[in-house]
């Protein structure tokens, strides 16, 4: 899809050679991959504009057009604002990536969470006068620290969550583990499901959902690797159930079998270091780090 610029309700943007000569119900749909109803919506409300005219589905497109969406109608935010330590890592008009600290949920599960996650962003979303839902794209365990991708509009939303289904979107982690890992990469398949016997617990089982997880040593200490994962599915507690049943838990990981006496502040030695994908809006190349945070360098300086 072209980049395009948001003012207030609408997306604004230049069509290029390659999208001249279709229609412009076959830009949306095919070229672009709106949902029909969403295309057919936008122009039976005279919601998509080409050079200052309502434009139809069977219009040609021509190279220089100036197009029009409005995409970005007014939303409540979905829950009380939060003013927050939020860290931003990376923003433009339609992505916002955010550094969570370990220990914070990432949203509410119950109606007594009043401070999230997502309830800082909330709080960031008032302060700019963005005034659309809180939509984050994936998730994070309360305990793994790193970075969480928002939507800052509906279609957005759509065209991102898409793109994580069809795993386009790499999430790479850092992980400290008990052990010196053997192998200098590999990958893990397998199934993951819910244990019957604890209910917050993950396991590795037959009758569990497909899960992949790809893996590199990265050093090796003097009982203890550091790793870094790549996910392919996100399965709940992947990384940790898979790197606990190779035999490699987690520093600090004491639901997946970690020793007490290394745990690391109640949470897990995990963290969400880069984030990389192709940009729904211009379709360049997005690369997102985030650092370790204080406690795991501190642990790494330790190992």
């Amino acid at each position: 899809m072209i980049s395009m610029n948001r003012e207030g309700e609408w997306l604004l943007g230049t069509l290029g050679e390659q999208e001249a000569a279709l229609s412009f119900g076959d830009l949306l749909r095919k070229r672009w991959g709106f949902p029909k109803k969403t295309a057919h919506l936008l122009f039976q409300n005279k919601e998509i504009v080409v050079n200052g005219q309502p434009a139809t589905q069977v219009q040609k497109t021509i190279s220089g057009q100036l197009i029009a969406m409005r995409v970005c109608q007014e939303e409540e935010l979905g829950l009380e604002p939060v003013k927050g330590r939020l860290q931003i890592a990376y923003e433009d008009d339609h992505v916002l990536i955010v550094d969570k600290p370990a220990g914070l949920l990432l949203h509410p599960t119950e109606p007594t969470h009043h401070e999230t996650l997502d309830h800082w962003v909330a709080g960031y979303f008032k302060e700019q006068n963005i005034k659309n839902k809180v939509r984050h794209i994936h998730r994070l365990d309360q305990d793994t620290s790193g970075l969480v991708m928002y939507a800052k509009h509906p279609l957005a939303g759509a065209m991102l969550a898409e793109r994580l289904e069809r795993r386009d979107i790499s999430r790479q982690y850092i992980a400290f583990v008990e052990g010196i890992m053997q192998e200098e990469q590999g990958k893990i398949q397998a199934p993951i499901g819910k244990d019957r016997h604890h209910a917050t617990r993950r396991r590795v089982s037959p009758q569990g959902d497909r899960a992949v997880t790809h893996f590199n040593v990265i050093e090796r200490y003097r009982d203890a690797t550091q790793v870094s994962c790549r996910l392919e599915t996100g399965r709940t507690h992947q990384i940790r159930v898979h790197l606990a049943y190779m035999g490699y838990p987690l520093l600090g990981d004491i639901l997946y079998g970690a020793r007490k006496k290394q745990a690391l502040q109640n949470r897990q030695a995990l963290h969400a270091a880069k984030l990389q994908f192709i940009h729904p809006f211009g379709e360049q190349h997005v690369e997102v780090t985030a650092k370790l945070p204080q406690d795991l360098q501190e642990l790494k300086k330790r190992l």
